[in-house]
């Protein structure tokens, strides 16, 4: 038996020995469809996960809520987390821990209580009069309405911020300049369409009479803003908002020389970095790389096709990873082995960053190592000298030729794209006759014993 059917043998077992010895465990409730309501009568004793073009809950999640949808409704009660990503998110519930949230509009009702913090980043935050957050309020995006209550403190960038609720703790505000003008129309209107009103929030921190914050409040403006008195118990802070580098300093176009020298520093670098790296590929790979290079002399069209198949194929492969990760680890779900879906989960973050590792490595330096190998040799060969069956002459005198030729190809002085181009065919060259020296691999018989 071969080695690697003995390893497919004991990796069957294992998986087999997993499932018999495998304690079950209570799952996560998973909900999809057009729209998902859980309805005012229903309990959920676990975590729910929902993907949903509208999803409403009414009812009870003894657990959090993972939810992603265009329309996120919360009625009901979460005594968990609610996490999201949804054009609009209302709440007008209870959920007893944080909210985390990304996405268009986010909403609190009169009666919203969030037992937690509220961490988020869209367009647009509105807090009704009545509602509570429990601890701490994180924000960043187009303006923020804030009129109910933050037990804690407030730290937020925005454009527009408005206080006329009460907030416990301290006030970190990176807020745009007050007097600044609306360019054009408003966000609002060029965004998808919420199924809520978004109100419109004057530029600059304006605090309401009527509001007050217990803490301190900083915050980032050009000149001094006036507020009412007594909102604010703690000290009035105001900084200066970090001065823009690109614009103080003006654009300086390099010189023709200065382009020509970095230019030959990159020709350089590139020359060394792929010649030892080939060096040591021939040291530890003599047979690997060897092959690889007179597969791509003796078919170097068949290497350019397969090379562009091959590289469509990496990207298949990774939206198939990522598809069958997902799949395996919601099935296992269900079937109550929770510890093995997230074994499944890690397992296939590894294979996409050993392929996408893999195919960095493969193009920026194997392809081009072997495409010089075959063009070095090809060279000493018609020059009808010794050095063409040498280890390591032919690699590098072939890489520094193909460097060179991209290099002078991509010349700065001279505008185009053909060294751009040139360095994409020969990475679809190597690339090809990897496939093929693969293909061939997998192609052989296991010899039988």
């Amino acid at each position: 038996m071969s080695n690697l059917r003995k390893f497919i043998s004991v990796l069957i077992l294992f998986t087999l020995l997993t499932l018999t010895f495998t304690t079950p465990a209570f799952a996560f409730d998973g909900r999809s469809g057009d729209q998902v309501v859980i309805g005012s009568g229903e309990v959920i004793n676990d975590d729910l996960y929902v993907g949903a073009n509208s999803f409403t809950l009414d009812g009870t999640v003894n657990g959090d809520v993972i939810a992603f949808a265009q329309m996120v409704t919360i009625n009901g009660t979460v005594n968990g987390d609610l996490m999201s990503g949804a054009q609009t998110v209302v709440v007008n519930g209870t959920v007893t821990g944080n909210i985390r949230m990304a996405g268009s509009v986010l909403f609190l009702g009169e009666k919203a209580k969030v037992g937690g913090d509220i961490v988020g980043a869209g367009y647009s935050l509105e807090v009704r009069k009545g509602s509570g957050i429990g601890r701490d309020l994180v924000f960043a995006g187009g303006q923020i309405l804030l009129a109910g209550d933050v037990t804690r403190n407030a730290i937020v960038a925005t454009s527009s911020f408005e206080i006329d609720g009460t907030i416990g703790g301290n006030v970190k505000a990176k807020v745009g300049e007050a007097d600044q003008t609306q360019a054009g129309p408003p966000p609002s209107m060029v965004m998808p369409q919420s199924t809520i009103p978004v109100p419109l929030v004057k530029p600059g921190l304006t605090i309401d009479p009527a509001a007050r914050i217990g803490g301190s409040l900083e915050y980032t403006q050009t000149r001094d803003l006036h507020f009412p008195a007594g909102v604010v118990v703690g000290k009035i802070i105001r900084t200066e908002p970090p001065a823009d580098e690109n614009r103080s300093r003006p654009n300086v176009e390099e010189t023709a020389g200065k382009k020509v020298i970095n230019w030959a520093l990159d020709l350089v670098r590139s020359m060394v970095t792929l010649v030892l790296i080939g060096l040591l590929m021939l040291w530890l790979f003599p047979i690997f790389t060897k092959t690889l290079s007179d597969k791509l002399q003796a078919k170097p069209w068949h290497s350019l096709g397969w090379g562009v198949v091959a590289y469509a194929a990496f990207f298949f492969a990774l939206l198939l990873v990522t598809f069958v990760m997902i799949l395996t680890a919601i099935l296992f779900g269900y079937l109550t082995l929770r510890g093995l879906s997230g074994t499944v989960i890690w397992l296939g973050i590894l294979t996409l960053f050993a392929l996408i590792l893999g195919f960095i490595l493969v193009t920026s330096f194997v392809a081009k190592i072997v495409f010089g190998q075959a063009i070095g040799k090809w060279i000493l060969t018609s020059a009808k000298s010794p050095l063409a069956e040498h280890k390591y002459w032919p690699m590098v005198i072939g890489v520094c030729v193909i460097v060179a030729v991209i290099a002078l190809l991509s010349f700065p002085l001279i505008p185009g794209f053909l060294g751009g181009l040139t360095n994409l065919a020969i990475v679809f060259i190597g690339l090809g006759a990897l496939w093929l020296w693969g293909r061939e691999q997998f192609a052989k018989k296991p010899i039988a014993s």
